[in-house]
């Protein structure tokens, strides 16, 4: 690795301005933003709908920007920081993988520089002062049953997804039925990925609702007196954080909110950093398009000014035989016909983003079983749908070398004026329009239908003048519809809400469609690490 006061001075960062974490990682302060300088092509990179046989967005995207670099040109990453709960899990690092990796992995993964332990800390505390507030009565009306402010942990730990707390006597009060969320799960997560500076993080924790008043009015972490003392946690975890790839390319890491029922983007900060140094920018939108890039589109890009020049859209030919009804087992053994059956999903995903004004660039992830004739179906499919270009890329076995020519097609996509954009809702639509809009436009439904109780809880909000808020649905990752048995393009189906709650710091409404789990479980092997004699992380 190189010292990463030389990543930064490479890309024009004055090396003395940055607060390094030892010798390979650094926060960037505020400061270095520049607001009316250089101003790089933002280019975001999503998926298809995840499948078991994976995709490799974050190595797609870590190997085009060494690739960029190969070409002589200026670039960084931007991606969100890993959770622990998943490293322990199923999915282990989310650094990239093979040659194409996130640099010092071991450290990004864990701890960092604890930045989620920061939002673990201050989401934590506001719970712990609401409880405060609520036993001692300072707040007219505001009762143990109507705190709705759980508490986080970055543990898969399935025991603490209901609890009670308060047991024990009065002292221990207020008794009341709880639970913990994981950390990426956490509001102040989604906040901190979306201010755009000190004083707007400062007014979105505000703004965070811990519950209601037994007359319905909602009680906020200002009324707690909780903001300051979230903002003394927080006023580093704001700074971005400064890594590199395998070859030396920058990479900033820098919060991450889940995808399936927050925003799943990395930090507007890192992006408006970014942009201000850098030719080009490459985000990465978390779970497929119909989550991570429909909300970076409708969250984060639309009110921060970071509308993309074009996408990239990762697929491969394992993933697609996956949505064509393949069984995990079978996927090394060539079948072009389960790769037609399953590349509906993609096409449709291409069309939705180039219905964005975008610009669409496949990146098809190659693997060793992959057969020229699967290939070929999936190019002449791709630019069947309107693709500007379907790219093979060989980033985990060649790094740099295998994305050069994903990297030249990106930047003929980009040239040019940029695009003009059109979102899917206009901003001032209701709520249920918007869900609508969503439902059959991305999700490829026909309808929507919401369960009683969603539609009061949605008339409520509305009264309370938060119907205006863009809309951010919680939904399974892994299919384009809420019922995650339903792979490929789901058609003529009704999409169901089943519950609808607010993010009024973040700044969005989460409607629920099916069973979102915000706090998973371990399996039934969680995977296993370990630490060699010299100290470094072994099962990465």
């Amino acid at each position: 690795m190189r010292p990463i006061v030389e990543v930064a001075k490479d890309l024009g960062l004055d090396p003395e301005s940055i607060i390094p974490y030892g010798k390979y990682k650094a926060k960037i302060p505020l400061e270095a933003m520049r607001k009316n300088g250089k101003r790089g092509k933002l280019v975001v990179v999503t998926g298809i709908t995840p499948t078991p046989a994976g995709e490799g967005k974050t190595t797609i995207t870590v190997g085009l920007a060494q690739g960029f670099g190969r070409l002589g040109e200026s670039v960084l990453a931007t991606l969100r920081e890993p959770s622990l709960g998943p490293i322990f899990g199923i999915k282990g690092g989310g650094t990239g993988g093979g040659k194409s990796l996130v640099e010092p992995q071991d450290e990004v993964n864990i701890h960092f520089t604890g930045d989620a332990h920061a939002v673990g800390s201050a989401h934590n505390l506001l719970a712990a002062l609401t409880d405060n507030v609520v036993q001692r009565g300072q707040i007219p009306g505001f009762l143990p049953s109507g705190i709705t402010w759980r508490r986080v942990t970055d543990v898969e730990d399935r025991a603490l997804r209901t609890i009670v707390t308060g047991v024990g006597g009065s002292a221990n009060a207020p008794v009341r039925e709880s639970g913990f969320d994981i950390v990426a799960a956490s509001e102040i997560m989604a906040v901190l990925a979306l201010a755009s500076s000190l004083e707007d993080l400062r007014e979105r924790l505000g703004k965070i609702v811990v519950g209601m008043t037994d007359d319905g009015k909602p009680v906020t972490a200002e009324d707690v007196s909780a903001v300051g003392s979230m903002m003394s946690l927080l006023r580093y975890a704001i700074q971005p954080n400064l890594v590199q790839t395998t070859e030396g390319q920058p990479v900033i890491v820098h919060a991450g909110p889940f995808g399936n029922i927050a925003h799943g983007c990395s930090s507007v900060m890192g992006d408006l950093i970014g942009l201000g140094y850098a030719d080009y920018v490459l985000t990465e939108a978390g779970f497929g398009a119909d989550l991570g890039f429909e909300k970076f589109m409708h969250i984060k890009a639309r009110f921060n000014c970071l509308e993309p020049s074009a996408a990239v859209i990762v697929a491969s030919v394992r993933a697609l035989k996956s949505h064509g009804g393949v069984a995990r087992r079978e996927l090394d053994s060539p079948n072009e016909e389960a790769v037609e059956k399953g590349m509906p999903n993609l096409t449709h995903l291409i069309g939705m983003i180039k219905s964005f004004g975008l610009p669409v660039v496949v990146a098809m992830n190659n693997f060793p079983t992959d057969t020229k004739a699967e290939t070929a179906i999936v190019k002449r499919r791709c630019e069947e749908a309107g693709a500007f270009a379907a790219i093979e890329s060989r980033v985990f076995v060649e790094g740099g070398a295998g994305g050069e020519d994903l990297a030249r097609a990106v930047m003929d996509a980009t040239r040019g004026e940029d695009p003009k954009i059109s979102y899917a809702y206009p901003e001032d639509a209701g709520i249920q329009d918007k869900v609508l809009a969503l439902a059959q436009k991305v999700y490829n439904a026909d309808d929507v239908a919401w369960a009683p109780a969603a539609r009061r809880q949605l008339r409520r909000y509305e009264e309370l003048g938060w119907g205006g808020l863009p809309v951010c649905m919680a939904k399974t990752h892994l299919s384009l519809s809420h019922n995650p048995r339903l792979r490929g393009l789901p058609s003529g189906y009704t999409f169901e809400v089943s519950d609808v709650r607010a993010s009024v710091g973040a700044g969005f409404i989460y409607p629920i469609a099916g069973n979102i789990m915000t706090m998973p479980g371990l399996p039934g092997s969680p995977r296993a690490l370990d630490v060699d004699a010299k100290g470094n992380i072994l099962g990465l």
